[in-house]
């Protein structure tokens, strides 16, 4: 294999690998690299899945119209760097992706270029995730031949150490020393906590690990004899202790070794909280939510679908925008209560000047869902078989509906017949929009017929060698 060939497998495989890490922690996730070697090299791009269309203006500006004064700035930077050191560059701020850009004296210039999912708890995990990619990047291509393989394979499976990098990162500078607790090992424990069952039931409750040297600021309920304080790794012993702070305020304090007390007091900042919520929980960082946990991994979910096709759709509807607003309102928050209660429901929004006539039960007068006990009352009717019938007034017209429709030939058989009748239902109906809840948490959002939130443009990345274009060839349309 030749230099060139060789350099160009480098990227793929990074590339390949931290897509491939990035579906399993976030969504399926398209990457992108700009890069140029030295400092007289033309940038060249590496997009296979097509990630950066719709950014070639700004990509233009930056990189060709005042690209002198952008190499002559990163030219001072590097100057008597040690080689292997990453200078973290300005992030161009494309609209809808992550990114992270650095420059090194042994390879001029990179930025990597992923996707912002709306359902994120954090954007850093990730970011921190392309900033290994650049690390490793630098390393295998310029040692001449090292086992590229490696690369991929931590970058597939880098989700907890890219949380654990972000945090130590953040608490060593805001408080100014080296963590005395080792985060990864923390990460663990509490991924091994979220999958113990205590008599049949999943762990509930807070649990925070905070240094050593804060241990004494915090004001405690109780806590335990320094000699007879529960060693964190006993996991199961842990689990135990959970009862004691389920369902309420009180949490439990660890020091990053033993369980040491529990308290009503505030998390304090930059101690790392695990959020114990029955079959998940939230992984945050003092106040600030870095991902969930689930089945034993970490994940970048809010767990809370953002529905954003619901809201454009009313938002372009004829309705005024305060109206939209409180319909958006009223109807995500019943969707939400759904997804969590682990139940299937489907509600119909109604957009028609004379609302539609469906079968089911018809109520009269209308349940205006402003009123909260209302509002209750339509969380129960969305337990029921058949759909919920909503109005742009934020009125309930009726509930237990049935879906009537043709047979089309986009159905999805594997979906059931709750997806399905939505579907046919919406194909032949006009100004309708049927929200499907799964039992399972999935959202689907029909319209006339469609599936909007259904499509990706994801794609795999095949195993042959795309094309790496420079950013001109790009810009002029030139096919990988």
């Amino acid at each position: 294999m030749n230099q060139d060939s060789f350099k160009k497998l480098c990227i793929a495989n990074i590339l390949n690998g931290v897509s491939d890490g990035l579906r399993r922690y976030s969504n399926p996730s398209r990457v992108a690299l700009l890069f140029a070697q030295g400092p007289d090299d033309p940038i060249q791009v590496f997009d296979p899945q097509d990630l950066l269309f719709g950014h070639e203006t700004v990509l233009e500006e930056v990189f060709i119209v005042h690209q002198e004064s952008w190499r002559q700035q990163i030219v001072e930077q590097i100057e008597g760097q040690p080689k292997g050191h990453l200078i973290p560059q300005e992030n161009l701020g494309l609209s809808g992706l992550i990114a992270f850009a650095g420059a090194s004296s042994e390879f001029f210039y990179q930025v990597w270029f992923t996707e912002h999912h709306p359902d994120m708890c954090s954007t850093k995990p990730t970011k921190t995730w392309l900033e290994q990619a650049a690390s490793l990047l630098v390393h295998d291509y310029t040692s001449g031949n090292p086992p590229i393989n490696c690369s991929d394979y931590v970058l597939k499976n880098y989700a907890l150490q890219a949380i654990a990098d972000y945090m130590v990162d953040e608490r060593n500078s805001h408080l100014g020393y080296d963590t005395k607790i080792q985060i990864p090992t923390i990460l663990n424990y509490i991924l091994s906590i979220s999958k113990t069952r205590e008599e049949g039931s999943w762990a509930r409750g807070e649990l925070f690990f905070t240094d050593p040297v804060n241990i004494e600021t915090i004001d405690f309920l109780t806590m335990f004899r320094r000699n007879e304080r529960p060693v964190i790794s006993n996991i199961k012993h842990i689990r135990k202790l959970l009862v004691s702070v389920e369902r309420s305020n009180r949490k439990l304090v660890s020091d990053g070794n033993y369980v040491v007390g529990i308290t009503l007091a505030r998390v304090p900042e930059y101690a790392i909280l695990a959020d114990f919520r029955g079959d998940h929980g939230f992984l945050s960082l003092g106040t600030q939510k870095l991902a969930s946990f689930c089945d034993g991994n970490f994940y970048s979910t809010t767990r809370e679908n953002k529905l954003v096709e619901l809201e454009e759709l009313l938002l372009d509807s004829q309705l005024d925008i305060e109206t939209a607003g409180t319909l958006f309102s009223v109807v995500s928050g019943l969707i939400h209560k759904a997804g969590h209660s682990h139940y299937g429901s489907t509600v119909v929004i109604d957009m028609n000047d004379e609302p539609l006539v469906l079968s089911g039960h018809v109520l009269d007068p209308s349940l205006c869902l402003l009123n909260s006990d209302n509002y209750d009352l339509a969380s129960a009717f969305m337990r029921i078989d058949g759909a919920v019938h909503i109005t742009p007034d934020a009125k309930i017209r009726g509930f237990g509906c049935l879906l009537d429709g043709q047979s089309v030939t986009w159905e999805n058989m594997a979906r059931g017949a709750r997806y399905n009748s939505a579907l046919r239902f919406s194909a032949t109906t006009s100004k309708v929009i049927v929200v499907v809840v799964s039992s399972d948490r999935p959202i689907s959002i029909i319209y006339n017929g469609i599936e909007l939130n259904g499509t990706s443009r994801w794609k795999p990345i095949y195993q042959y060698m795309p094309k790496i274009l420079t950013l001109e060839q790009h810009l002029h349309g030139v096919q990988i």
